[in-house]
């Protein structure tokens, strides 16, 4: 899932699926002990009915953003991900800017540049 804007949205769901953005606060809530994908899910279907495959979908696509941490655990089923989220709402915010000011200094630095002034 490469990050996308949606200059139609508001607060973290110009960036995320309103699902998305419940599923970070899950992970804000657990702390450093994490959450597995059917905890995700189940505390996001408190809120949203959203499937399991959408939330594992989800959290490794922001794993492989570098939004989320993860571990491996072996358990009941076999090896499962335990994500954690090491960033605050506002580091949260501050990566998601950097990494499309610097997206838009690579494709227009000039105009960018201009801008930011």
């Amino acid at each position: 899932m490469p990050l996308s804007l949606d200059t139609d949205k508001k607060g973290l769901e110009m960036f995320f699926k309103p699902y998305q953005v419940e599923a970070l606060h899950v992970l804000w809530k657990h702390g450093s002990e994490g959450a597995n994908n059917r905890t995700i899910c189940n505390e996001v279907n408190e809120k949203e009915l959203i499937s399991i495959a959408s939330i594992i979908n989800s959290m490794n696509a922001m794993a492989d953003e570098g939004i989320l941490c993860y571990t491996e655990k072996t358990g009941k089923g076999g090896h499962h991900r335990v994500y954690r989220l090491d960033l605050t709402e506002s580091e949260l915010k501050q990566h998601l800017a950097k990494v499309f000011i610097d997206k838009l200094l690579a494709e227009y630095p000039m105009e960018t540049r201009k801008a930011i002034k």
